[in-house]
């Protein structure tokens, strides 16, 4: 038997939910193309990310700890694939496109920094008198126009919603770059449980990692009702009480906890107003995909400890701190003398006649972790070969 395109899209209408984006339905992509004879448009936006420099680069990316503190913390790439799993089981379950539900949290992160969050925070300051630097519009524009892999247009060509579930992550009313996507309108439901499985990914794997790291305790995390749950049932689950299999335990039961949250309380909330089509789902004027009323707070109260004691540990402030330094080093030594950073990089400045701090934005950026570093010692380090 072969599925082709149109197979696919036929299987599509009839079994996906009312209010799910059909592939056959989209808006297309900024270049046109052909249609693939083998696969819908959101799968092929799907393996286009995938196959992406700046989705390989997200291996050597920081999460919350700087990667050469250890292999098994997890990176901005691990992180994007278990938000894309926990995406791939909400949108099943939902009756969603699960294909484009899995290229928008495959993309989501592409703009990312080296160094987590912190590095975005440093770049936006260093940004700021030319504009900032937002990594959901630097995801965006790095499907659009910093990839170069195709003879025809910039970028990846993504389809409309791809593009348009990536700009609109999280809060995006007052994102210059939505303007393109009607900011009034909330993205599709695909797009919108890709920021609840982001939350859920991140958080449930900060606290392995902590624990880990032994920067995190029991007793750190014992005040949050969700881990104090999942921990309770996950020792009565284990009966030789091995720490580790516990601890492997409570994060999957944390995952499993606010994933059937999730998903109950967004099929009870399309049924209770009665949304029937995408187009409802755009116009409801709130995001529909949340957690219920009992989760919310609970969740709320996690992502607190998780501050206090994690996120301003002294140790990942000491990481932080180092990130800034790198970070900033690197930006104003490639301001001020552009002819540091690569040819093509330049090249690529005159030829798209776009202000140099925006290029210097985006090859830093573009960096992971360890290449930061390397550039960091090889320009100030006069003992380190260039």
């Amino acid at each position: 038997m072969l599925l082709n395109r149109q197979a696919l899209e036929e299987i599509e209408q009839r079994t996906l939910a009312p209010y799910a984006m059909l592939s056959a339905h989209s808006r297309g992509r900024r270049f046109p193309e052909p249609e693939h004879p083998m696969r819908t448009a959101f799968q092929r936006d799907r393996d286009r990310i995938i196959h992406s420099a700046a989705f390989r680069r997200l291996e050597y990316k920081t999460q919350v700890f700087v990667n050469h503190e250890g292999d098994y913390y997890r990176t901005r790439l691990t992180h994007t694939l278990e938000a894309a799993q926990i995406t791939r089981t909400v949108a099943r379950s939902l009756g969603l496109n699960v294909e484009l539900a899995e290229a928008i949290a495959l993309a989501h992160d592409l703009g990312h920094t080296p160094f987590g969050h912190a590095g975005e925070r440093f770049l936006n300051e260093l940004m700021s008198p030319h504009g900032g630097f937002d990594h959901n519009a630097q995801s965006l524009r790095t499907v659009d126009w910093i990839e170069i892999r195709y003879p025809n247009f910039r970028g990846l060509n993504l389809t409309f919603e791809v593009r348009e579930g990536i700009i609109k992550h999280s809060d995006f009313q007052s994102r210059p770059a939505a303007l393109e996507f009607d900011p009034s309108a909330y993205p599709c439901l695909e797009a919108q449980i890709v920021d609840q499985a982001d939350e859920i990914a991140y958080l449930a794997h900060d606290v392995d990692d902590g624990v880990k790291a032994q920067m995190l305790t029991g007793e750190d995390l014992n005040p949050s009702v969700l881990y104090r749950s999942a921990s309770a049932q996950a020792r009565e689950s284990v009966h030789d009480g091995d720490v580790r299999v516990v601890g492997s335990q409570t994060v999957i039961r944390m995952i499993d906890a606010m994933s059937t949250d999730l998903v109950t309380q967004i099929a009870s909330d399309v049924e209770r107003s009665s949304i029937r089509s995408v187009d409802g789902i755009r116009r409801a004027g709130r995001r529909v995909a949340a957690f219920s009323p009992q989760m919310t707070p609970q969740v709320a109260e996690l992502k607190e400890i998780m501050r206090q004691r994690l996120y301003r540990h002294y140790r990942v402030n000491r990481m932080t701190e180092k990130a800034g330094r790198v970070l900033a080093r690197l930006f104003e030594t490639y301001l001020a003398e552009p002819g540091q950073m690569p040819e093509h990089i330049l090249k690529r400045a005159e030829q798209d006649h776009e202000a140099i701090a925006r290029v210097v934005a985006d090859y830093v950026a573009g960096m992971t972790d360890r290449f930061a570093l390397d550039e960091y010692r090889k320009l100030f380090d006069p003992d380190e070969r260039v």
